[in-house]
């Protein structure tokens, strides 16, 4: 049985603990008009706004342009806060309102060249560049890109909680920072006996003296990408586990710190599926947090292999290695390709620590196990907000 004082207040503090934690899909209910859209507003604002500075960088010359851009930012900053307090208090929006907003944002980014093209042909600052006729149809579609990529981006990032899972990501990768000497001390010397001796191979200098940044990066995304994907795969095994243990020793300890704290429970709860949504936004959850916690064992990782080079790897060895004069990077007497395969070796130690720790008994233990507290505390909270929310009068 559970004992609450006021379900109708514990359940909206519940959903507001959900939005802090990163994790507002565990909403019941949760949909675009009465949650998502209306915590994209003071972001869709801003943008609107802020096109308004391009105006002001492209038709402006001397101290009066950055002082029009020092009160264009200063508006922007001021609107977001204000309308993110406004918004607090109206948890939903009605259809009608839902259309005029979405009408007016699609309209912003044909508005905002028309009005530099009237801006260009009558009141045309002194030095300011004539725009051509081609130029001004481009502008409209480089401003449509922009504003629809920016409502695509900021939807996802508000449907999962992103900002909230980067702010809590960033808080684990300080702690990380500050226990780094436990942490890389149990993480790198497996990594250093996978990579090591790799790092001295020709042939690899020979194609890292070649390969592009631009291309660097793109095989770091992909050993990202196997991350991710090997952390979706652990999560559905792990949904399934802590869905099942609902007791009620379980579920008050999670409760704790918590505005179920109050909730009293005798009985075990049965568990509830989730959906697809839901499952997206905990694997947005896992992942994120894995990738902050690979990124410093990364960072580890390439500050050894650098050091590592530097006393080693001698501008006669790279040489000869590369079969030609290396190609120096910006920091003098550093190969260029010393620091894409210390780049290279560090993103690839980093996805081999990030699936042993998924799986090896040992590291799941000690560097797994605590990224799961907070997903398994997730799924317990939601499974008795469900069952107090069900009290609430329709």
């Amino acid at each position: 049985m559970i004992h609450a004082v006021d379900s109708s207040t514990v359940v909206r503090r519940t959903e507001q603990w959900f939005v802090r934690q990163g994790a507002p899909t565990m909403i019941e209910g949760y949909g675009f008009r009465s949650h998502v859209l209306p915590r994209m507003l003071p972001a869709l604002t801003f943008v609107a706004v802020g096109s308004l500075a391009w105006l002001v960088l492209l038709r402006s010359t001397g101290l009066s342009k950055w002082v029009l851009l020092g009160v264009i930012v200063a508006v922007m900053v001021s609107a977001w806060i204000l309308i993110s307090l406004f918004v607090r208090r109206m948890p939903s929006f009605s259809p009608r309102t839902t259309v005029f907003l979405l009408v007016a944002y699609a309209a912003m980014p044909v508005i905002v060249p028309v009005l530099q093209m009237v801006i260009n042909n009558n009141v045309v600052a002194p030095g300011a560049p004539e725009l051509e006729p081609g130029y001004k149809w481009l502008l409209v579609f480089w401003f449509v890109l922009f504003f629809g990529v920016a409502f695509v981006a900021t939807m996802l990032a508000t449907t999962y909680g992103l900002g909230a899972l980067l702010k809590g990501g960033i808080r684990h990768v300080l702690a990380d920072l500050r226990n780094s000497v436990h942490l890389l001390g149990r993480a790198l010397p497996p990594m250093l006996f996978v990579t090591l001796f790799l790092f001295f191979t020709g042939e690899l200098w020979q194609a890292m003296n070649h390969l592009r940044w631009p291309r660097v990066s793109l095989v770091v995304l992909l050993f990202a990408a196997i991350t991710v994907l090997a952390a979706a795969a652990r999560l559905r095994d792990e949904i399934g586990r802590v869905e099942q243990d609902l007791r009620p020793e379980i579920l008050t300890g999670a409760c704790k710190g918590t505005p179920l704290s109050g909730v009293e429970i005798t009985e075990p709860l049965q568990p509830k599926r989730l959906n697809p949504r839901q499952q997206r936004n905990l694997l947005v959850m896992l992942a994120i947090r894995q990738l902050l916690q690979a990124a410093v064992v990364g960072l580890g990782l390439f500050a050894f292999f650098v050091v590592l080079g530097l006393i080693v790897v001698t501008p006669e060895i790279a040489a000869q290695w590369i079969g030609a004069e290396p190609k120096m990077s910006i920091i003098p007497g550093v190969p260029s390709a010393m620091l894409r395969n210390a780049t290279l070796f560090a993103a690839f130690g980093s996805m081999y620590f990030s699936v042993i720790s998924m799986s090896d008994a040992e590291h799941r233990r000690q560097f797994f196990a605590p990224v799961l507290e907070k997903v398994e505390r997730t799924l317990e909270v939601r499974a008795v907000y469900l069952l107090v929310r069900e009290r609430v009068p329709a």
